[in-house]
């Protein structure tokens, strides 16, 4: 019987030796690439024709997403399983909009990472039990609202923090300077406010704060 091909695909080497070695001792599995960031992923897949790749959340360079999308739509036979540190609803849901059919958070027991790439490869669909309880609890908080919330009620506060700082022209990366957090989490912030908004643009996130009054527009006198 021929062994499940596993590429790696993550910008942390210690980890992705030990991911190789976990799965390298499965008899079932190999690993026959590994990579550093999404476009080598896109570029190796491509030649090596993995069974499952397992990617990572928040590498340099093009996003996981992309990757996954461009992996998914020039070989729809490879599986993707992201595997990431991250118990984010909103990054599950893009994970799955992109076409993986996994998602493993990096703290599982090594046994259900292997069944998770298991059950990929046939085909299915894998969650981490902590990511699946969230969503049944969410569903059932959603449930048992007899209102719906407005739209800026369902933003955190560091979102809002953040929804401020950019209707008032700061950019990403003096925001995560001001609010002493990574390029990449404000990002993630200004990702989930723009979504849960529904806002696309500059533009329309500034009209959104003034409507709100988050932010006052200065009067010339």
């Amino acid at each position: 019987m021929a062994k499940i091909r596993v590429f790696l695909t993550d910008d942390h080497t210690l980890f992705r030796q030990g991911i190789k070695t976990l799965v390298g001792s499965d008899p079932d599995m190999e690993v026959v690439g590994e990579a550093s960031n999404a476009i080598d992923a896109i570029a190796e897949t491509a030649e090596l024709k993995p069974d499952v790749v397992l990617m990572d959340i928040g590498m340099a360079g093009l996003s996981s997403f992309e990757a996954t999308r461009q992996i998914r739509k020039s070989r729809p036979e490879t599986h993707v399983l992201f595997l990431t540190m991250y118990d984010d609803e909103d990054y599950l849901v893009e994970c799955m909009e992109s076409g993986a059919s996994g998602y493993v958070l990096k703290d599982s027991p090594a046994p259900q990472l292997l069944n998770a790439i298991r059950e990929v490869h046939r085909g299915g669909s894998f969650l981490s039990p902590r990511m699946l309880s969230q969503l049944v609890d969410d569903f059932r908080s959603r449930v048992k609202s007899t209102q719906r919330l407005p739209r800026f009620a369902t933003l955190t506060q560091r979102e809002k923090e953040v929804l401020k700082m950019l209707a008032e022209g700061n950019s990403v990366k003096e925001i995560a300077c001001t609010l002493n957090l990574s390029v990449k989490t404000v990002e993630a912030h200004k990702f989930n406010l723009m979504r849960k908004l529904d806002i696309h643009n500059k533009a329309q996130l500034v009209q959104y704060a003034v409507q709100k009054k988050i932010i006052k527009i200065p009067i010339a006198g």
